[in-house]
């Protein structure tokens, strides 16, 4: 495996980005890894119409992915960090929609950003230009995603399944099937998040031989019927379905469909328009679901 970055600061243990040149398979060896008492934490933040999700990791290391519609994330952040903790150690952008994406940038204007990672791809919008000269001045290491990359933060480790290919740079016709695809796995759970990835993006990770299987899958595209493919869901056969949508949005999300598919095989199912936020706290080997509401 070759390196591609290292960065962290004292306190915490280093973030690696690593490129596995061997393929996608993680070998046991984390299993040597002496799990530390204190706890993984992934909250789903209700963020209205939108997706936003914080992973705070037994170091301290605190990856933020995607930022929502607008600044309530800030107000998320300021409940989840101390209030000293003015450092993000990650951003993960998944792709440059505005729900995904207008939160990032109040994030940007008031919190030290050491590393982002992000596709690259084009967008003409007014946001996503305040994102590119925004990520210039923070002077952030930037990394472009791509399949067969591995982020670790201590114990835990974010392995990136999509995009196949790069799009740094590139214009195209649907920046949702663009989406970072990743699995975050600290101990014997783990966490998929697939963006705004259509089906045929998920058929095809199918179709790759990647392991998808996870214990949380929060669900593509805010449950829109454009994701969620049943052939996807038995692959990566989670416990549990977590759905980022706005109470009562214009756009009917969670679809019928969607709903329906994951009760036929069996799944808990969180929402954020009805739930807020929800947090999962993970110990390496059971993990238990606090609501929130706001």
């Amino acid at each position: 495996m070759g390196y591609f970055g290292i960065m962290g600061k004292a306190k915490k243990s280093s973030l690696l980005f690593l490129v596995i040149l061997v393929g996608l398979n993680i070998l046991g060896w984390l299993a040597v890894y002496d799990l530390s008492h204190q706890d993984f934490e992934v909250i789903f933040f209700d963020v209205g119409q939108g997706d936003s999700t914080l992973i705070k990791t037994p170091q301290g290391h605190h990856i933020l992915i995607d930022g929502g519609p607008n600044s309530s994330v800030l107000e998320k952040l300021g409940k989840e960090m101390p209030f000293w903790e003015r450092t993000v150690d990650l951003i993960i952008l998944t792709h440059p929609e505005q729900d995904h994406l207008s939160g990032l940038i109040e994030v940007l204007r008031r919190y030290r950003v050491e590393n982002i990672l992000w596709t690259g791809v084009l967008k003409e919008t007014a946001v996503f230009e305040e994102w590119q000269r925004l990520i210039k001045e923070e002077k952030a290491n930037i990394y472009i995603a791509k399949a067969g990359e591995l982020v670790l933060a201590g114990q835990t480790f974010l392995e990136i399944i999509h995009p196949f290919e790069s799009f740094e740079n590139q214009k195209v016709q649907n920046v949702n099937n663009t989406s970072i695809a990743f699995r975050a796995v600290f101990g014997e759970n783990s966490f998929l998040f697939t963006g705004d990835a259509f089906k045929e993006v998920e058929r095809e990770l199918v179709n790759s031989g990647v392991n998808l299987r996870s214990n949380v899958l929060q669900v593509g595209h805010h449950g829109s019927r454009t994701s969620t493919a049943p052939e996807f869901v038995a692959a990566v056969f989670p416990e549990v379905a977590v759905i980022s949508a706005g109470k009562d949005n214009k756009f009917g999300h969670p679809n019928l469909e969607v709903l329906e598919t994951l009760a036929n095989y069996g799944i808990l199912i969180f929402r954020t328009d009805q739930e807020g936020d929800i947090k999962i706290i993970s110990n390496g080997k059971t993990y238990a679901i606090s609501l929130i509401q706001n």
